[in-house]
């Protein structure tokens, strides 16, 4: 069934199927991390019940789409092991320490207060349960920080020396974790991640303010705020989204010119200012891009800030260095659309807030709705865009994806690729249908939360006076 394909190919393929997989989890979980930590906050500020009830509407679904992260993410590092085992030989004593200090920072800080966060709303004090929340917000930002720093590392690589072995061995470790992109990237990705999270909360806002469920015991309120919060979010952060996305372009062209190349479409070099190919189908074979439509000198200006700035092309490169450029092309042109589709989303709902028309605007909440998934797609998009474009290496310009992997046959790493794909669309299909059960259903309000006169029934202890009476009873306090 898989000898037509080549082992590596499919390798890659496997890879990218679980990283993509998995980083929808990641890029939903970080920024409701942080979004529950602003409500709990707000509600220990202000003491408005609506605050309480978004958050606790808010922590079932974080629950599952951080459990559903865990578990795809777990997988991919054994995949080091069994499809890289080169490149797990070669680069492993710098990327090695790197996901350690993920595991010692950010994971065991989720792990260890996860469970407060969780399940001790009626069990510890109020600030107490405030610092659980503000930890698995922290410890999600700590596994993005330590994540990019590896990634980015093998995109810019510095701070390293080689061995005798032909091993990376780690020279200057501020050099390794700080390299070119990675504070690029870092703020790329929680942006994009804080804007996924927005867009799914303002979607499912506007799902109930569409559908008027509000009966009795629903929290009309709650939508209200939730959608105002989202659609605030957005406002704000779209608009330093694609001014960040812009100096990565920057930073990318500096060090990873071929990428930009593939990027825009260039397969011949521009002496006198290059155009901005808005759209067009990249034909390598021919070394041209077909049926384009151009912005004269464009693309000149964006990147270097001249119109008549000369830019390389794909014809000073050797062909046995392009990335795929069709996909690297349209995978960017596919990011760049959804924001510019987040950066419309929010000028229209600035235009609503300010006409007092937020919650009274269908078009705006079937907009914000259709928008929902839109992060997920941008995020993907961008991964594809930066992976697929950094090939054929995996240590940029310095050790090829060919030369990466483990001696395996293709069946093997095809019938392992099959039962991925089956498993999980199975399992985590089934958590991403619960989550849209919930989802479907609006907030509620709910009692007031645990009060500052209650610290030890808050804790879940008997006091005193009633393990007495049981005591002189014999009754159960």
């Amino acid at each position: 069934m898989f000898e037509a394909f080549d082992a590596v190919f499919l390798a890659r393929l496997q890879f990218a199927f679980t990283v993509s997989f998995h980083f929808i989890f990641p890029s939903f979980s970080i920024g409701l991390a942080s979004f529950l930590a602003v409500l709990e906050g707000l509600w220990l500020w202000t003491g408005r019940q609506v605050y309480l009830d978004l958050f606790k509407y808010w922590l079932k679904i974080f629950a599952l789409a951080f459990g559903m992260g865990v578990v795809s993410g777990i997988v991919m590092s054994y995949q080091f092991g069994t499809n890289w085992s080169v490149f797990s030989d070669k680069a492993g004593p710098v990327l090695g320490p790197l996901m350690a200090y993920e595991v010692l920072t950010a994971f065991f800080l989720e792990a260890g207060f996860l469970g407060v966060m969780l399940f001790g709303m009626n069990r510890v004090g109020k600030g107490l349960h405030f610092a659980a929340t503000l930890a698995v917000a922290g410890g999600t930002f700590f596994s993005a920080f330590w994540i990019l720093a590896a990634n980015s590392w093998m995109q810019t690589p510095a701070g390293y020396a080689i061995n005798a072995g032909g091993q990376f061995v780690p020279a200057d470790w501020w050099a390794i974790i700080f390299n070119p992109s990675f504070p690029y990237r870092l703020v790329h990705t929680v942006f994009g991640a804080y804007l996924t999270t927005a867009l799914v909360v303002g979607a499912v806002a506007a799902w109930h303010l569409l559908r008027g469920r509000f009966d009795k015991s629903a929290n009309s309120e709650g939508v209200r705020v939730m959608f105002s919060m989202a659609m605030g979010m957005i406002t704000v952060v779209a608009p330093l989204q694609i001014f960040a996305g812009d100096q990565h372009g920057l930073n990318t062209l500096e060090h990873q010119p071929v990428k930009v190349m593939a990027m825009e479409g260039h397969f011949k070099s521009y002496p006198d200012g290059a155009p901005l190919v808005l759209f067009g189908w990249p034909d390598e074979a021919a070394g041209k891009t077909l049926f384009a439509v151009e912005i004269p000198k464009a693309s000149s200006l964006i990147l270097k800030h001249s119109w008549d700035a000369p830019m390389k092309g794909l014809d000073t490169v050797d062909r046995k260095d392009w990335p795929p450029v069709p996909v690297v092309f349209w995978a960017f042109r596919i990011m760049v659309g959804m924001g510019m589709l987040m950066l419309t989303l929010a000028v229209f709902s600035l235009f609503a807030r300010v006409r007092g028309k937020l919650y009274d605007w269908p078009l705006l909440h079937r907009f914000a709705l259709a928008m929902g998934p839109a992060g997920f797609v941008a995020v993907i998009a961008g991964w594809v865009t930066t992976e697929v474009g950094r090939q054929p290496y995996t240590v940029h310009g310095l050790l090829r994806t060919a030369d990466s992997a483990s001696a395996l046959d293709a069946p093997a790493v095809g019938a392992s690729l099959l039962a991925f794909v089956i498993v999980y669309f199975f399992a985590f299909g089934a958590g991403t249908y619960y989550i849209l059960k919930l989802m479907s259903h609006p907030p509620h309000r709910g009692e007031e939360g645990p009060r500052r006169d209650q610290p030890v029934r808050a804790a879940g202890l008997t006091p005193a006076p009633a393990v007495a009476e049981s005591l002189a009873t014999g009754k159960e306090a």
